[in-house]
Order: C-alpha cells, then sequence, then structure tokens
C-alpha cells in the first residue's frame, strides 16, 4: 500500500523551524556587525536574531526529543545522528586548531606591535628585521598557571568522571546513579565557569582585550573554550531534566550520549590550552 512504511528511517515531516532559524541566524549576524560599528538599531536586530535562535533551538530540539520518545529513533537512526555528532565534533575540534594555529603563530614568530593614534603597526629594524620581537609582549604579567589554572583543570577533569559515572549508571539502569552524576557535573561545570569569571577578571587588571597579540590569542583560546563549556552544562541540564521526565534507557539514549561525548572534547581542549597557554605561553614571564 502507498505510505507504507517498510524501511527502519525516519522521514522528517515538512517544519518551518529550518527557515526560521536561518532568518534567525542572518538576523543575529547583520545585528553583530551592526554593533561592532555602532550602527542605529543594532541593539534590537540582535536582539531579535538571538530570540529567534532561542525559539529555533528549544523547538526544533522538543521535536527531536518527541521523535525520540515516539519510537522514531531506530537502531538505524541512531547510528546515523552518532555519525553526525562525530562529524559535528569534529569540526570543532578544526575550529580550535583555528585558535592553537593562531597562538603558535603568535609565540614562535612573534612581531612587536605598535599603537599609535589607534593604528596597530609593526615595529621593524633598518635591515626589515623585527626588533624588540618577544612573546609575551614587554610589560605584560601572565597569570600564575599553578593557581586558578591549575584549579580549574583538576574540576574538568574530576567532572570528566562524574559524567562518565552517570553514563554508567543509566547503561546499568542505576536512576539514582544517573541524577547523582548529571548533577555533580552540572555543578562543577557552573564552579568552572565562575572560577573563569573570576579570573578574567583579575585578567582585565594585567593586560586589556587588544592591543597585542598574547592577550588577543587568550581571551580567543579560552573565551570561546568557556563559551562551549555554558553550552556543555545547558545540554547536560537539558538531560538532567529529561531523566527526571522518565527519559532515557539503557538501549536508547543519544541524547545523553552526545552530551557526554560533547562534555569530553571540552574536557581535552582545555587539557591542551592549559599546557599550551597557560604553562608554555606564559613561560619566563612576570607573574601577575
Amino acid at each position: 500500500m502507498a505510505g507504507t512504511k517498510n524501511h527502519d528511517y525516519h522521514i522528517l515531516a515538512p517544519d518551518i523551524w529550518p527557515l526560521i532559524g536561518s532568518i534567525s541566524a542572518l538576523t543575529f549576524t547583520t545585528g553583530m556587525v551592526f554593533f561592532m560599528h555602532d550602527m542605529a538599531s543594532a541593539t534590537l536586530i540582535l536582539g531579535l536574531g538571538i530570540a529567534g535562535l532561542i525559539a529555533t533551538f528549544f523547538s526544533w530540539f522538543s521535536n527531536i526529543v518527541r521523535e525520540a520518545e515516539g519510537g522514531d529513533h531506530t537502531p538505524v537512526v541512531q547510528l546515523h545522528m552518532r555519525y553526525g555528532m562525530i562529524l559535528f565534533i569534529a569540526s570543532e575540534v578544526m575550529f580550535f586548531v583555528g585558535w592553537f594555529w593562531a597562538w603558535f603563530d603568535f609565540a614562535l614568530f612573534p612581531a612587536p606591535l605598535e599603537i599609535v593614534d589607534g593604528v596597530t603597526t609593526s615595529l621593524f629594524g633598518e635591515e626589515g628585521a623585527a626588533t624588540f620581537a618577544q612573546f609575551p609582549q614587554k610589560g605584560i604579567e601572565v597569570l600564575d598557571p599553578f593557581a586558578l589554572p591549575l584549579l580549574n583543570t583538576l574540576i574538568l577533569l574530576c567532572s570528566g568522571t562524574t559524567v562518565t559515572w552517570a553514563h554508567h549508571s543509566l547503561i546499568h539502569g542505576d536512576r539514582e546513579g544517573l541524577k547523582m552524576g548529571l548533577w555533580a557535573t552540572i555543578a562543577l561545570g557552573v564552579l568552572f565557569t565562575g572560577i573563569q569569571a573570576y579570573e578574567y577578571s583579575h585578567a582585565l587588571n594585567a593586560y586589556s582585550f587588544g592591543g597585542n597579540t598574547y592577550s588577543s590569542g587568550f581571551y580567543m583560546a579560552t573565551g570561546f573554550h568557556g563559551f562551549h563549556v555554558l553550552i556543555g552544562t545547558i545540554f547536560l541540564s537539558v538531560c538532567l531534566f529529561r531523566t527526571y521526565k522518565g527519559h532515557f534507557t539503557p538501549r536508547q539514549h543519544f541524547g545523553f550520549e552526545a552530551a557526554a561525548w560533547y562534555w569530553h572534547f571540552v574536557d581535552v581542549v582545555w587539557l591542551f590550552l592549559f599546557i599550551a597557554v597557560y604553562v608554555w605561553g606564559g613561560w619566563g614571564a612576570p607573574i601577575h
């Protein structure tokens, strides 16, 4: 008969949210451009873009949850969703590779900069060789890597342990262990974010945002990682909410599995950031 389903794939019904999400993303980026150039209506356009993206995320992800609970996520569909998550994390890896590339370029081939009347220029000697080239730039006091950064490293390592505990509990049908593991991981994620915010308040006293390659590389790399920690914390919080709603089974829990993969990715990236940015990047510079 026409319309009879004789396969394990899930054919999506027409949905308006991909279109709304695309329009919202365009509005958001336009608002960001307007905001960075102090143009009129920048705040309004940016706010509309953010509101549209939040609405899209909430509604689209709600549809996915309903599909999962309705039995549409067959083993074949779950396999392909895992492939999709792996490719997404791979794209995130390349995103951070770009920042690491910039950081090592700044550190290994430092070009001295001078800011005159708001214009950044390179300083070169008479024979074309850069003079006074060093990294971090002279006058910069770096943060002690074995103080708050080391503490945050230990916090993220512990959070990787607790999310693994939650995953192990889920697989073995221990719902209470799943809840406690998620609560612990979320609490550690919030603690990490709070400590990084406190760290930034001190970093701003040591060096401003921009003006030199060290501070630009530092804030871009660690700031984007902090944003990923925030996203991961929200991801796990949604999983905790779904757990209390009775979702996830030992055989079907891709939503939680994706969140756990993402969190482990965030953990590993931080280890590289701690070594490359905090320890190696500031080696030999005065401590703030």
